[in-house]
């Protein structure tokens, strides 16, 4: 990958992706177009993942995980994308790279207790409720409340979300609510572990998407709903502080999943020009095939050199939202586009849904929109580099 690693760390990680190559033939090729059908992943696959030891690899070793780097998350999340199954990385994002971390930093030493060794077996399944029908990328507009109240000593949460990765198998969500209506929205808002058993929680239907048919998508819906000050994450009325914080790490995973997808579909492209006969000889031969491929693999190395350096920075601890939000905008932007051309090359089959480089074609659409659009992407960091 071109990192700053040691010999013994790079060993490590070709096994970490030999692991994740075999897991993959055994436990989902068989099995990923019914799920693609179904609309998800069945809910003891989760429990699959924690078997192998692919959930929350960074969390430390006293709640149950390896201690690793966030190179060793992004590594599992990338190879099921480079194999071609989006969808299991984005459910596995969610839960692993994003949830896990909203604990190790602003958890309680009960919740981590609790929470954190039941995410990595697979017991338990995740989800973050952020999104409204009315409020996407501009979280300050969101409308679900938890209203202290007295009498019951404890939070009323009510309100809905929507377009909510692992929505049908969550166990708990961690959800988004405004706690105090007098001040900017930005500083009245809280972050709530909810367990989806509470009285109030309700699970709308799958939703229906173009692509990451196997990741499963809902709506949620909150109707006064009890919650104690245990079930506040982090600081009451910190929440939006906690959210931008961690955004940077969620859009560099995005960035590298984009990478990890094109590298997958360039290689399998590579694979079929050079058998795909056409007037005589093979698609490879012909110098239109040759100059696109070599357009292509030169993008795909640029963006991977730039999201390594942002993955260095996230470990490092050095990785600012700016630099994360140009790694999410150019790696999206350049993977539709590869995809996109890899997708011609295979002419009518690549139309095919059979053709995993169609499947590609409608994963890809989504990355460009979910943790923040290109275009609030471009805001970001224009704002950053006109207030120099």
């Amino acid at each position: 990958m071109n990192l700053s690693i040691s010999s013994s760390e790079q060993t490590e990680l070709d096994l970490l992706k030999r692991s994740v190559e075999t897991f993959c033939k055994q436990e989902v090729a068989p099995y990923y177009s019914t799920w693609e059908e179904k609309g998800m992943v069945p809910r003891e696959f989760w429990n699959k993942l924690g078997e192998q030891g692919f959930l929350l690899a960074e969390v430390p070793e006293e709640y149950g995980g390896l201690g690793a780097s966030f190179l060793y998350s992004t590594t599992i999340i990338e190879s099921f994308c480079r194999h071609g199954y989006s969808s299991i990385a984005a459910n596995l994002s969610v839960h692993d790279t994003i949830l896990a971390n909203y604990f190790l930093q602003y958890g309680t030493e009960e919740q981590k207790k609790y929470y954190l060794p039941r995410m990595i077996s697979g017991e338990l399944v995740g989800a973050i409720a952020m999104t409204e029908p009315g409020a996407g990328s501009d979280l300050q507009r969101i409308n679900t409340t938890a209203n202290f109240d007295e009498g019951l000593n404890g939070y009323v949460l009510n309100g809905s979300k929507t377009f909510i990765t692992n929505g049908q198998h969550c166990d708990f969500a961690i959800v988004v609510a405004k706690t105090k209506s007098d001040v900017k929205p930005s500083k009245g808002i809280s972050l709530f572990i909810v367990d989806t058993r509470k009285n109030g929680f309700t699970k709308g239907k799958n939703l229906e998407k173009i692509g990451l048919h196997a990741c499963d998508t809902s709506e949620l819906y909150f109707e006064d709903i009890l919650l104690d000050d245990r079930d506040i994450l982090g600081e009451v009325n910190q929440g939006f502080s906690i959210l931008m914080n961690e955004l940077p790490r969620e859009r560099l995973i995005v960035a590298n999943c984009a990478v990890a997808c094109m590298e997958g579909v360039l290689t399998d492209t590579v694979t079929y020009v050079k058998e795909r006969e056409l007037f005589g000889t093979t698609l490879d031969q012909f110098q239109h095939t040759q100059f696109t491929l070599a357009e292509l693999q030169t993008k795909v190395r640029v963006q991977r050199s730039f999201a390594n350096e942002c993955t260095t920075g996230c470990i490092e601890g050095n990785l600012d939202t700016a630099t994360a939000s140009m790694a999410k905008l150019s790696c999206t932007e350049v993977q539709g586009e590869v995809i996109d051309r890899c997708l011609q090359l295979f002419g009518g089959y690549g139309y095919m849904l059979e053709y995993p480089v169609a499947r590609a074609y409608a994963d890809a659409r989504v990355q460009r929109i979910y943790g923040g659009t290109s275009e609030v992407m471009k805001l970001i960091i224009s704002r950053e580099l006109l207030s120099k």
